[in-house]
């Protein structure tokens, strides 16, 4: 099987070859692109033939279901997802199958599965019915992380976490006491970890703690968030996630 991976976030894209390589040695890996232009372009080019795409579903210029509205995509498809709010869209779609960020080897292993025994026909409710299930089942979330700072090693409570940013291919901690630390994890893996009834993923860039959140500013159709302690960046609601983020603020 020909694969194509649409990812833009290196460490998932490398984390994905990785589970792939060692699990299914009868998948080659032809390309890789990380935008909907991208994978348009790629998938437009008549001598570039492949069999799965595995689709992040938010990626650097949009969502890829624009994809779908721009050209016909022939091969079956695998939606790779920090969200489960993007499932049905996935299944009109027409994906195969759904999985939730980070990926593991057992969900890639019955996604691949499926492609191979069903020959690509898709249960629907089932499958929302899975992903549910998947979203709900993790009820522990991590109450402290360890973080490095020069030569300290420094236990921090999630209680005292701010917001946490990516910046020039580095993941920034901040805590409400103004401390700000380099962190290991991807944003993928922490937004995971995380209580959502605590904290939001506003964009692919930024997660915020409910208690930093000082008020919200409209602006030309964007939410701007105004936090504490101030961040160095603009901190914007992504549009995809609005309505998503005023849902949650309700709780």
């Amino acid at each position: 099987m020909k694969v194509l991976i649409v990812e833009d976030e290196i460490m998932a894209q490398r984390s994905l070859m990785r589970i792939l390589g060692q699990n299914f040695p009868d998948m080659e890996i032809v390309g890789t692109t990380t935008s909907v232009k991208g994978a348009i372009a790629w998938l437009s080019n008549p001598e570039n033939v492949v069999d799965v795409i595995f689709m992040d579903v938010e990626l650097a210029d949009g969502v890829c279901f624009e994809i779908f509205r721009q050209i016909e995509v022939k091969a079956k498809v695998i939606m790779t997802t920090a969200y489960d709010s993007y499932a049905l869209k996935a299944f009109e779609a027409g994906s195969i199958d759904y999985l939730l960020k980070p990926v593991d080897a057992s969900a890639l292993k019955r996604a691949v599965a499926r492609i191979r025994m069903s020959g690509g026909i898709v249960d629907a409710e089932a499958l929302l019915k899975l992903v549910g299930s998947q979203a709900n089942a993790k009820k522990e979330y991590k109450e402290r992380y360890i973080v490095r700072f020069n030569d300290r090693i420094v236990p921090l409570q999630t209680s005292n976490i701010a917001y946490i940013y990516s910046e020039e291919k580095n993941n920034y901690l901040v805590t409400f006491d103004q401390q700000k630390y380099i962190i290991d994890s991807s944003l993928d893996v922490i937004s995971e970890d995380l209580n959502p009834e605590q904290f939001f993923r506003i964009s692919r860039s930024c997660i915020i703690s409910m208690q930093s959140i000082e008020s919200i500013i409209k602006q030309a159709g964007r939410l701007r968030i105004i936090a504490k302690p101030e961040p160095s960046f603009e901190m914007t609601v992504s549009r995809s996630r609005v309505d998503d983020f005023l849902e949650w603020l309700e709780r």
